[in-house]
C-alpha cells in the first residue's frame, strides 16, 4: 500500500463507495493508517455540517482499508461500529482520520480512528470489531 501514499481513491481504491469519497492516503504503515478527506457540498446537511453518515463511511472506510495492512488472505467485514461525533466538520475544510489496530486476533481486529479538523481538533471518534472471513480480497 505504500506505492498509494500520496494518491486519491477516486484513481486506486477497489472500493467504489471509496472512489466516491476520494480521499489521498498520507501514511501506512502495519496496523496504521492516515487518510484526508476534502469536506465537499454533498458530504453535508442543509446547515453546511459534515454529515454523521459520511463520517462514519469515510472511518468504516479507512477502519477496512487498515485491515489489508495486516496482510491477511481474506477480506474482513464490520461486526459493528461505534462513532462519537465531538465537533462538527465544515464544508470547505479537510479532514484527517487515522486508525490504529489495537488488537488483531486471528479472526477478528478491533481498530480505533479519530478523525481531526484543519485545525487539528479531534471531530470524531470510533471503534470496530473486524471478522476475517473466506472471501479473497480484490487485487
Amino acid at each position: 500500500m505504500k506505492e498509494l501514499i500520496g494518491k486519491k481513491a477516486g484513481e486506486t481504491s477497489p472500493s467504489p463507495f471509496g472512489r466516491w469519497l476520494n480521499g489521498t492516503l498520507l501514511g501506512v504503515e502495519k496496523g496504521k493508517l492516515k487518510v484526508s478527506l476534502e469536506v465537499r457540498p454533498e458530504f453535508t446537511n442543509p446547515g453546511g455540517i459534515l454529515h454523521g453518515g459520511v463520517i462514519s463511511g469515510f472511518i468504516d472506510e479507512i477502519i477496512g482499508m487498515t485491515t489489508f495492512t495486516l496482510e491477511k488472505e481474506g477480506f474482513s467485514v464490520a461486526l459493528n461500529l461505534n462513532v462519537d461525533f465531538l465537533k462538527p466538520g465544515l464544508l470547505g475544510e479537510t479532514i484527517i482520520g487515522e486508525t490504529e489496530v489495537i488488537r488483531d486476533g486471528r479472526n477478528i481486529s478491533h481498530i480505533e480512528c479519530r478523525v481531526y479538523n484543519s485545525k487539528g481538533d479531534l471531530i470524531a471518534k470510533a471503534t470496530s470489531n473486524l471478522m476475517l472471513t473466506s472471501i479473497k480480497k480484490p487485487s
